[in-house]
């Protein structure tokens, strides 16, 4: 699914990933921990094509089969909208848009049918437990009730892999397991890919693996 070999990121003189190599299969559940400033998420925004390796010509990352670093701009877009999912800390939902409308909106950008695009969301919020909440605006709902519309947002274009950044960072306990819990239920039913960069151990020790950054490389 992820292929990624000599993986180099320079801010200014400062060197924040190394050459990092990493092979990710279809379905598993992936962890990347280490400490603040390690270079973990970078990674994981170069992994989601949020940002090019500074190497670029240099540099092999495909996922799911396509070299996404020789894609255009424009093509780059497509692909990530349609294969991609992304879960951050902080859900990023718009607050003037209720929960069934921030859902649908990575596949009004794709140009799906209105009606289409309704139905799967809704889906989508039942199957996460958000049937009565989804003419809720984002400052209507808990903490964890936002995470999942975030969740929700993320796989309504049927993405092969989602990235998530933190995703329990920001919430309770509670609401933190039964999220990890979700990730778990979505690679079992419909075989995505998750890599989750996370300082939550319980979530890291319940993935498929866990990958330790140290300094800029995957040191395990």
């Amino acid at each position: 699914m992820i292929i990624a070999n000599n993986i180099q990121k320079f801010y200014g003189d400062l060197e924040v990933l190394k050459g990092v190599d990493l092979h990710i299969k279809q379905g598993e559940i992936v962890a990347i921990v280490g400490p603040s400033g390690a270079g973990k998420t970078t990674l994981l925004q170069i992994l989601g094509t949020l940002d090019k390796p500074t190497n670029s010509l240099d540099a092999i990352l495909k996922v799911n089969q396509q070299d996404v670093l020789r894609l255009k701009d424009k093509t780059l877009s497509k692909f990530r909208n349609e294969h991609i999912g992304f879960i951050f800390q902080f859900h990023q939902l718009l607050p003037e848009f209720t929960a069934l409308e921030n859902v649908c909106i990575p596949a009004f950008i794709a140009n799906k049918p209105k009606k289409q695009v309704e139905i799967e969301a809704q889906k989508i919020l039942e199957f996460l437990g958000l049937s009565d909440r989804m003419d809720h605006k984002p400052n209507e709902l808990s903490g964890g009730e936002q995470q999942r519309v975030a969740v929700a947002r993320a796989l309504i274009n049927n993405p092969k892999v989602i990235f998530a950044d933190e995703p329990s960072g920001n919430l309770d306990t509670t609401s933190a397991k039964n999220l990890h819990e979700l990730f778990f239920k979505l690679r079992d039913e419909f075989n995505q890919t998750f890599v989750i960069v996370t300082h939550n151990t319980a979530l890291a020790n319940m993935a498929d693996r866990k990958l330790e950054m140290k300094d800029g490389l995957i040191v395990n």
